[in-house]
Parts: C-alpha cells; structure tokens; sequence
C-alpha cells in the first residue's frame, strides 16, 4: 500500500465517524453555510504572480514543517503579503490540520480560502462549505470519473470553486468536464515523493485553456515560477516554503516582491 491507500482508508473511517456526530442539516444551519463565497479563479486571472499560500503544519514526506505559527496571524500575514488565495490542510493525522484552522482562517482575512484535504464523500463538501471555504481540493487519483462529477457539480450547487489535482496524462483524461474550474498539476509523485517542475510542462499542452492551470507541488523559488509560466500557469501553490520560516506572511511578502 501507498501512502495515499494508508490516508485514503483512515479518512473513510474518519468521515464516517464525523457523519455519526454532526448531521448534514447541523452542518448546512451554520452560519457560514449561507456566506457568499470569493474567488480564486477571478483572483489568479486578475494576477501577475498567481501565489496561492498554504497553512501546513506537517506532512507524510516532510514530517514536521512548522507547528509554531499560529493561522490567525499565517492568514493575516498572507492576506497582507497580497497572494490570490490560501490552502489550508484540515487532515489531522497525517498533516496535523483541523476544521478549526479553516474557521480561524475564514474569521481572520478575506481571501479565498481551498479546503485542502482527501475528499472521499460529498459529506466533505457540504463540511467544507459550513466551515468557510470557497474551493475545494478534488484528487484525481483517488477517486473515479463518476465520483469527478458527482462531487464537483455538488460543489458549483453551493457555489464553491473546485480545483482538481492530476499527477499524470491518464489522470486528466478522466476527470476533464465542465463542473471543474481549475486543474491542477502536482509535482509530486505519490509513490515515490519525488518531485519534479517537469510533470507540469509535460501536461500543461494537454489541458485544455478553458481552466485555469496551476502548479503545486516543489516551487520554492521564484526562478521556478518563471520557468512554469510560459507554459501558461497562472497559480502556484507553496506551503512548506513560507511555512518553514519564524513568519510566513514576511516571508510570503519577500517572495511575491521578488516576482514583480
């Protein structure tokens, strides 16, 4: 089993359990269910960097990133820094994130906010929704053509954006339709974690324009972003960069002044 099998079969258990405590119509009576949501998608059009920054404590390749910095202040200082949206990670086990930190997140800034998770189950989504996210984060490789569709057009239903992640061309081949906005390409191979800016040129021919591109995974300097955009991406995704510093919103800052 991979690393994605070993996530992927906890967070079933763990979804279910959640499904067990809080009810869909708890979830759909919060307060920021009925919130109007800010996009990531006019964001990035509307942008010369295409900075997406991400809260991430932890990771299954990286173990410890940063469990210091505190996300109120991470989306402040990211908000300030100017970048086109925020990621954060609400997997507990594996990343040490939380649906709080998407709360805490939501109450201290106004970007755009991606759930950034293992979406199994359209629980998920409507979760996601009542805890103040705009996007959310669908993976290609761990979920069928028929579940693609199912769960992105729940997502448009309730107004948030979804971002779908590929690793490689068989990949993009299923998951290409219309209820998605974004796709993005990870540079990181799940069985080995290795990472490479290649996987985004290979398959940035083969994604149609009507989507936004965008690169995750690996860019942790400016040269790198210089080096994706003629391949027409206009988001980056960078956590462990900003988040392996004392202040991720300074450090944040640094960057996007260096790309302009």
């Amino acid at each position: 089993m991979t690393i994605l099998d070993h996530i992927v079969t906890d967070k079933r258990k763990e979804v279910e359990l959640r499904k067990s405590i809080i009810p869909i119509s708890q979830l759909e009576g919060s307060v920021l269910f009925e919130k109007e949501t800010i996009s990531l998608v006019d964001n990035l059009k509307n942008s010369t960097t295409g900075i997406i920054a991400e809260h991430k404590r932890r990771s299954p390749s990286k173990a410890i990133i940063n469990q210091n910095l505190n996300v109120f202040d991470v989306a402040k200082g990211y908000q300030d820094a100017g970048v086109c949206g925020m990621s954060v990670l609400t997997d507990g086990k594996y990343f040490g994130g939380s649906m709080d930190d998407l709360i805490l997140a939501r109450a201290s800034c106004q970007l755009p906010l991606l759930r950034k998770e293992f979406i199994i189950d359209p629980y998920q989504i409507i979760e996601a929704k009542a805890h103040g996210a705009d996007v959310i984060l669908l993976i290609a490789a761990i979920l069928s053509k028929e579940e693609i569709k199912e769960f992105s057009e729940l997502a448009k239903s309730l107004n948030l954006e979804v971002l779908l992640e590929i690793h490689n061309e068989e990949e993009l081949n299923k998951s290409i339709m219309p209820s998605l906005d974004m796709i993005g390409v990870n540079n990181r191979n799940l069985k080995t974690f290795e990472v490479s800016l290649e996987t985004s040129k290979q398959l940035s021919t083969l994604i149609p324009n009507d989507f936004i591109k965008i690169s995750e995974s690996g860019i942790s300097t400016i040269e790198a972003i210089k080096e994706l955009q003629p391949y027409g991406y206009q988001g980056f995704l960078i956590g462990e960069n900003f988040m392996k510093t004392d202040n991720a919103g300074e450090s944040a800052t640094a960057f996007i002044k260096g790309l302009q």
